[in-house]
């Protein structure tokens, strides 16, 4: 009877390590206030126009989702993958990163995008990162390159072909994007605890309204950047110039598209940033919308032309 008892007590307490492993796996500080839904609310007063946009049933593409690509140590981060039905040979791919300024946010706010490059050709991943509530800098750069690294590592199961992989990011995800294209294979970016051999290198950039210098007459980045940064400009002004995009751009930076709302805040840093592309021969474009909000690319009219201007880009810079 003892003995029963003791494989019962044993029993309960397994389970309840497992359980107590699993709550602590989803147990994490979020911030749920950016959303497609309150963006549109935010925006439809001024631009009655808009719709939001999502073009592409999920049948017309081949969907994989919450696939986990890295464990920090407490928990799984994940990233879906979009591509397109009928593949014969490895696609270009496009590792996306969302916008939230760097506190709120997640994937499912760039899917729309993914589905569209999927049906027109391309490998898209939408990838979970850890925001300022859970994780200050520089813990999102590297769950990004960490991303990077899992895609070009699964490339054979996935059909992506290494040799053509952009990095494309909203807002936040702008900045991020460019930072982690900006910054390939700099151990300084890297995460040490990644065991990963592949490389982070990117053959272009897409930077969709992020910003490129923190510090800046037109940058408006206060106390939002400063939660993810470990403190204001004066308080953490080295983290401030060094996750500054335009810190990092040279010789060895890729073709970067840069496509904008007009917002002067957003448009810091872009171009000094184009000046030094173009002093090294590197191929760059910039399209901005007029009168278009901050958060365009998640709604029609803006949606269809920012796809355009991106597929146009990447399929003239990711050539063999």
């Amino acid at each position: 009877m003892n003995i029963n008892w003791l494989c019962v007590f044993i029993t309960s307490v397994i389970l309840a390590t497992v359980f107590s492993v699993e709550a602590k796996q989803v147990d994490y500080p979020r911030d749920t206030s950016y959303t497609i839904h309150s963006a549109y609310h935010k925006y439809m007063k001024n631009y009655p126009q808009i719709e939001v946009a999502d073009p592409v049933l999920d049948d017309q593409i081949n969907i994989q989702k919450n696939i986990t690509y890295k464990f920090t140590g407490t928990r799984d981060l994940r990233l879906d993958v979009f591509s397109p039905k009928d593949m014969g040979k490895a696609s270009p791919a496009v590792v996306m990163v969302h916008g939230g300024g760097w506190i709120s946010g997640d994937r499912t706010l760039i899917h729309p995008m993914a589905k569209a490059l999927a049906e027109i050709g391309f490998v898209a991943a939408t990838v979970e990162y850890r925001l300022s509530p859970e994780a200050e800098y520089p813990a999102a750069v590297y769950d990004i390159k960490t991303a990077v690294k899992w895609l070009k590592d699964h490339a054979v199961d996935l059909q992506v072909d290494t040799h053509k992989v952009a990095i494309m990011g909203t807002s936040a995800g702008g900045q991020l994007a460019a930072l982690v294209g900006a910054t390939a294979e700099d151990p300084d970016f890297e995460d040490p605890a990644d065991s990963s051999q592949a490389s982070t290198k990117v053959q272009a950039i897409v930077d969709i309204d992020g910003v490129l210098a923190f510090i800046h007459p037109d940058s408006q980045e206060g106390a939002v950047a400063g939660k993810w940064l470990g403190g204001d400009q004066n308080e953490a002004r080295k983290k401030w110039i060094e996750a500054s995009p335009i810190t990092h751009v040279g010789a060895d930076t890729p073709p970067m598209l840069f496509v904008g709302s007009s917002y002067p805040r957003f448009l810091a840093g872009r171009e000094k940033v184009t000046a030094i592309l173009d002093e090294h021969g590197i191929e760059n474009r910039t399209h901005l919308f007029e009168n278009a909000p901050h958060s365009f690319w998640l709604f029609h009219p803006w949606f269809e032309p920012t796809i355009d201007h991106t597929v146009a880009f990447l399929n003239e810079v990711l050539t063999d």
